[in-house]
């Protein structure tokens, strides 16, 4: 949810000048995967979660939003608590909360004891974020930086695309409760393979750690940080209702079928995003927002709704790659700071973008829900266009 330059030796696990160290990437990846599937798992069984725990269905809907506030609140303040801890035992203990809060939502027969460990596990996964990026950029060649963000990244549309779809089927066949013991055992294997294959990366000096304030105002953060609100404020808008939207258009039965298309162009987004965002960050910043606009307005004025929806997440896909990175390329020494900063800012608009959804599909109807993301993405590419010097700079540094 990285990237610092700390000198410091290099071990025998230091990678190799020429090539991507997979096997810890894929570690990383498989933490980015059980972070983002902790998080919407409870969307795909919420009946059988709302039954079992004696609860209106609106009411278990809070164990997502819950789970966003422990990673809004965790972000930042955990982040400098843990600034000087080597990152390998930092992450080690951000899955160890992820299996321990699905396992408590597991056997928990509660509703308040329930929420008690979502919010845990969104503490866990404010952790998890706020080192993610870094700890891949860390692991690679300093050339191949942008190609191992994209490749943790890439668990985020594994995960919305397969996991809640296999997580939704194993709850249906077995219970809700198996789908949160599938997720602790994942969690178990992922501490075993992260324990075997990532390599141990230094946290900051004592007393070397900059204050966010200043973070913030290092030149391009600021620009990051508005661009991550705004964009994904309008996602989150249109994403969060979109089967309101399409029951307007008559497609209330072929909502599983648009998500997927979503899901697979999302992860050909990530595949562009990891080829060529080592020389071009700043061309397919704007080409995302471009074609986000783009599907947004095809959804509003055309039928060509799997079309528009292909395109969207093409757009989408790569956006956490690029943004993470733009990140920690313009936080510099304070790359931590600066991605702690992006994980509360990009929860804050998924919460966000929930209620003003919501609010503007109350009053105002499913059809302005497209009109306002292409409203909000407006200013996202005017951002995006005049950071030309710093936050998505015409060549890399």
């Amino acid at each position: 949810m990285r990237g610092m330059r700390i000198t410091a030796p290099r071990t025998d696990t230091a990678p190799s000048a020429d090539k991507l160290p997979l096997r810890p990437l894929l570690a990383l990846a498989t933490a980015a995967f059980t972070t983002v599937l902790t998080e919407a798992l409870p969307a795909g069984v919420l009946r059988g979660m709302s039954a079992g725990l004696g609860v209106s269905e609106s009411t278990t809907g809070q164990l997502v939003t819950v789970y966003a506030l422990g990673t809004v609140t965790a972000a930042i303040p955990l982040s400098a608590v843990t600034s000087t801890w080597p990152r390998k035992r930092l992450l080690l203990t951000g899955v160890a909360g992820f299996a321990l809060a699905n396992t408590v939502t597991a056997v928990s027969a509660h509703f308040p004891l329930t929420l008690v460990a979502r919010f845990v596990a969104g503490v866990a996964a404010g952790v998890v974020w706020a080192l993610l990026a870094g700890y891949a950029r860390r692991v690679a060649p300093d050339h191949l930086r942008g190609k191992a963000t994209a490749l943790v990244m890439a668990g985020i549309p594994v995960a919305l695309s397969l996991g809640v779809p296999a997580g939704t089927f194993l709850g249906g066949a077995l219970g809700w409760r198996a789908s949160f013991w599938a997720m602790t055992a994942l969690a178990v294997v992922l501490l075993a393979w992260t324990a075997a294959v990532v390599p141990d990366r230094p946290g900051q000096p004592r007393g070397g750690r900059i204050p966010v304030r200043r973070t913030l105002a290092l030149p391009g953060v600021a620009s990051v940080m508005v661009v991550t609100l705004v964009f994904v404020l309008a996602h989150t808008i249109l994403y969060t209702y979109i089967a309101a939207y399409l029951a307007r258009l008559g497609l209330a039965d072929r909502v599983d079928a648009v998500l997927l298309v979503f899901g697979v162009a999302s992860v050909a987004g990530i595949w562009v995003v990891g080829a060529h965002i080592d020389r071009r960050l700043r061309v397919l910043m704007i080409a995302a927002a471009v074609l986000f606009a783009v599907a947004v307005t095809a959804l509003a004025l055309t039928p060509l709704v799997h079309v528009a929806v292909a395109l969207w997440g093409l757009a989408f896909g790569g956006v956490p790659t690029l943004l993470t990175t733009a990140a920690g390329d313009a936080g510099g020494e304070a790359a931590d700071n600066a991605q702690a900063l992006l994980v509360t800012l990009w929860n804050a608009a998924m919460a966000g973008g929930g209620v003003a959804g919501g609010l503007l599909l109350d009053r105002l109807g499913a059809g302005s829900l497209p009109w306002s993301a292409l409203a909000l993405l407006v200013p996202a590419l005017v951002v995006v266009v005049a950071a030309r010097a710093h936050g998505f700079p015409a060549a890399r540094r």
